[in-house]
């Protein structure tokens, strides 16, 4: 596909240069007395919560019930080699609590709660070092880069070259200004879109590139099970999360670490999603219980320091790949669990170091883009704001953030309230990831092709549809032309209306959009979702992962159009 001339990539210096002004470095210098002060706040949320020792006694019950479980069904090689014999510990315990007296019971659960709180809150917290800082994000900014020099330039020289860098690779586009106004003046909270594993790599990278301090990151503790990536989060700042463990004493502390981190100043990104998005669609549906976090501590922020409190902004972020590595599998998990919120077990092709640096040598060698759009930044609510931070509501006039959280003239602790404000923020989340989604020629040649092949055999139902062998997946080119064309017209009308984004290539000719998408989509896979034939023909090899792509589309009702 022709192109004009690139511009070289904009740079941007830190917005603050002296690292031991860093929030994070200032909560790593003080680690021990914040992780002490993250157990005391737990232990008070559970025991001032309304639980009284009989309900705490259930919930201890139902956490060794859960952990055990997990610890038989589901152990991962990160986990502490002492787990069964603390939860074995917490069972005599448990078990000896009926021969005890009342004022005895008490204290012994208490004691319990205390040192489960505290084996979570060590397992969670991240331990920043600014030394393996700066080495992990030289690492990341010159091993991507010299892959790009090897893949674009060719020859042994290239890898050494510093003709290319990852801005030519990586397009970061969006409110970078405001992004970066308001990490100066207040707390962002970074909530990106999540569909591979290697998406904490890539926020980490493109917060260094622009010149941001080092933000906390909630990272699966699976990604710890993998040897290059449990170095890079560890030295990147990530704080664990474990999406096994789902007892409320663990959904406490974890929510617990994450509110008096932010009230603590430090910006922080985790997922909203929760986990990768199994169907490969933009999430539509957010895991609520470290958004509500943002809320909470914007709430304590105003109760201590009134008017003049630090402000927390929340910020989309939306994460454009040609291709997942982990799609296949990803997509099976989507439909063995469709319609249920059963757990899924984190088992992918990540699964040694070796791999990922064959995937990574394979994506940059075959020239594949790379999109990050920062979204328009809004206050705890949803409103949007400025650069300034000032909150406007839906009719753009401003409005005055403590006003939410007051009841008759006072700051209040309202979770009722606080709740419907969690999900006012999270639909505008999804509206800000769909409004910010840029559309990639590979999104749109798996959306058009699974919906012509869908279309062919509408009788069968999904499942059935799928099982087709892929000798009868075939579409006639000039058929798939026509209507790709006509698809791509109702993309630049949504685009001119605002609600999508679209990348540079999809405004080529159809013929070369066309090809540009049947290169890109899906190359990693042995077998391609959709390609070209030697007849001329557009074919699937594997219906699965045509699925996953096509499922990018899914939100902005181009069905009816095919």
């Amino acid at each position: 596909m022709k192109s004009g001339p690139s511009k070289k990539p904009k740079t941007y210096p830190p917005i603050i240069p002296a690292r031991e002004e860093w929030p994070v470095v200032r909560l790593s210098n003080n680690r021990k007395s914040f992780i002490s002060n993250v157990i005391k706040e737990t232990l008070d949320r559970l025991l001032h919560n309304g639980l009284n020792s009989q309900k705490l006694i259930e919930e201890l019950e139902m956490t060794l019930y859960l952990e055990s479980n997990r610890i038989r069904r589901n152990p991962w090689k990160v986990d502490p080699e002492d787990e069964q014999e603390f939860w074995k510990n917490i069972k005599s315990q448990l078990l000896d609590l009926n021969q005890t007296s009342t004022d005895s019971t008490q204290r012994a659960i208490s004691i319990m709660v205390e040192s489960i709180i505290s084996r979570y809150t060590e397992e969670i917290a991240g331990n920043f070092k600014q030394s393996s800082y700066r080495m992990a994000r030289a690492i990341i900014t010159f091993g991507f880069a010299r892959l790009l020099n090897a893949a674009r330039l060719k020859g042994p020289r290239a890898l050494f070259s510093g003709q290319l860098d990852l801005p030519d690779k990586i397009k970061v586009n969006g409110e970078i200004e405001q992004l970066r106004s308001l990490a100066k003046i207040g707390t962002v909270v970074m909530v990106p879109t999540h569909f591979s594993n290697l998406d904490s790599a890539l926020i980490g990278w493109v917060i260094q590139y622009l010149g941001l301090p080092a933000f906390i990151y909630g990272a699966g503790l699976n990604l710890f099970n993998i040897g290059i990536f449990a170095y890079f989060m560890n030295s990147l700042g990530a704080y664990k999360v474990d999406r096994r463990k789902k007892n409320l004493l663990y959904l406490e502390t974890l929510k617990t670490y994450s509110t008096e981190a932010l009230k603590y100043g430090c910006h922080s990104l985790f997922f909203p999603g929760g986990t990768r998005s199994r169907s490969g669609r933009i999430e539509d549906r957010l895991k609520l219980g470290l958004l509500s976090t943002a809320i909470e501590a914007q709430r304590c922020n105003y109760l201590t320091g009134g008017e003049k409190a630090t402000k927390i902004f929340i910020v989309p972020v939306v994460l454009n790949y040609h291709f997942v590595l982990e799609a296949p599998i990803l997509i099976h998990q989507f439909l063995e669990q469709q319609g249920q919120e059963r757990y899924y077990v984190e088992s992918d092709e990540f699964t040694n170091s070796y791999k990922i640096l064959k995937f990574l040598i394979k994506f940059f060698t075959k020239g594949s883009d790379i999109s990050v759009t920062i979204g328009k930044a809004m206050d705890p609510i949803g409103n949007f704001v400025d650069a300034q931070g000032n909150s406007v509501d839906t009719r753009n006039q401003p409005v005055d953030t403590v006003d939410y959280f007051k009841s008759f003239g006072e700051i209040t602790d309202d979770p009722q309230r606080d709740m419907e404000y969690t999900n006012m923020l999270s639909a505008r989340i999804i509206d800000e990831f769909h409004r910010r989604n840029r559309v990639f020629s590979s999104h749109l040649v798996a959306f058009v092709g699974f919906r012509m092949l869908r279309k062919k055999y509408a009788k069968l139902d999904l499942y059935n549809f799928l099982r087709i062998s892929p000798d009868e997946m075939f579409i006639d080119f000039d058929d798939f032309h026509q209507q790709f064309a006509a698809i791509r017209a109702r993309v630049f009308d949504l685009r001119t209306q605002g609600r999508l984004q679209t990348a540079a290539h999809l405004d080529g000719t159809v013929q070369e959009v066309i090809e540009h998408g049947l290169d890109n989509v899906g190359l990693y896979h042995a077998n391609r979702p959709l390609i070209r034939d030697k007849s001329g023909k557009i074919v699937s090899q594997d219906l699965y992962t045509l699925y996953y792509y096509h499922n990018r589309m899914h939100g902005y009702d181009l069905e009816r159009y095919l």
